[in-house]
């Protein structure tokens, strides 16, 4: 098993008005002179983290992270009551992407996305496939409706009958019948005792689940109650809006990214986002590496599927 490069530190970091009244955190790490990659956070609203620069090579990428709108160190906080949600869709962290890009002065760049960050790729790829020179995709996720039955509306409840009984938990009966809808209000009810009990368990069901194994540190870091409600709340709003976009449409369009090269990483048993979809993405992108990791669930810094990742920054390093 290879270990992620050592930690850095960034050379240089910012806010970025881009409009809204928002502003999205920004920096940049390894060599200023070298290959640029954007890294795409998933969630939407989990946020980056020290570790993802540790996916690239310092010596040769320009590595630059930021955190996509209302969550992280961006601003305003999604965790706020008077956080407008309206100004937070897949097409507006498109926007700020292409902002943030002609900020830095890169022409084109590796786009590197997991989870949700896959979903944000394939829009901005299949938006600006001049800007793109590599994709490396893990754990795909497209917002499908079958994907996020699976996950929010009782599919993954066959695998862990246990956790999902707490994600039941803060939902009325009678609103069962769709879940996402109804954290949807659970999560905007004004009051605190509320919306604070239905994002933890929210949170709690997706970093209980992201794992092969149980991680105490994982879940600890999900339902940290500040993040757990920015988390929740930019999550819920993105999958009542089925992505902004139609069922099926990241997948559609992926054929015309035949001239970018992708490697496309999955773990066998992701149960977040269970290989259907990247077998789905495998087939319209014949040109693409498919690295199913027979031992790996969706978390990127499990064996096997780090190792996968960082082969594939590796080769595209040069």
């Amino acid at each position: 098993m290879r270990r992620m490069y050592p930690e850095i530190e960034p050379y240089d970091a910012g806010l970025l008005d881009v409009g809204d009244g928002q502003a999205i955190y920004w920096e940049t790490c390894g060599n200023p002179d070298g290959k640029p990659v954007v890294f795409l956070h998933g969630g939407p609203g989990g946020g980056s983290s020290a570790d993802h620069r540790r996916l690239f090579d310092p010596a040769r990428y320009r590595i630059v992270l930021f955190d996509q709108r209302g969550c992280g160190r961006s601003t305003p906080h999604a965790s706020a009551a008077e956080y407008d949600l309206s100004a937070n869709t897949t097409w507006h962290l498109v926007a700020d992407i292409e902002k943030l890009r002609g900020h830095l002065g890169v022409d084109t760049w590796q786009i590197f996305g997991g989870s949700w960050g896959s979903a944000l790729a394939l829009a901005y790829a299949e938006t600006h496939p001049d800007r793109v020179r590599e994709l490396v995709l893990r754990g795909i996720f497209t917002l499908r409706k079958a994907e996020l039955d699976w996950f929010y509306e009782g599919g993954a409840a066959a695998v862990f009958p246990d956790l999902w009984e707490h994600f039941l938990a803060p939902v009325p009966v009678e609103q069962r019948g769709h879940l996402i809808r109804a954290y949807s209000t659970l999560l905007h009810d004004p009051d605190p005792v509320v919306h604070a009990a239905a994002a933890i368990e929210w949170s709690r069901w997706e970093s209980s689940t992201i794992t092969l194994l149980p991680r105490p540190d994982v879940i600890a870091r999900f339902t940290e109650p500040s993040y757990a409600l920015a988390f929740a709340r930019i999550e819920n709003h993105y999958f009542v809006h089925g992505g902004w976009w139609e069922d099926g449409q990241l997948i559609r369009d992926a054929g015309r990214l035949a001239d970018i090269p992708t490697v496309i990483v999955q773990g066998r048993y992701d149960m977040c986002t269970p290989p259907m979809t990247a077998w789905a993405l495998a087939e319209v992108m014949p040109h693409a590496q498919l690295r199913m990791i027979p031992d790996a669930g969706h978390a990127f810094d499990e064996p096997g599927i780090l190792d996968a990742l960082l082969e594939a920054t590796d080769r595209f390093a040069s």
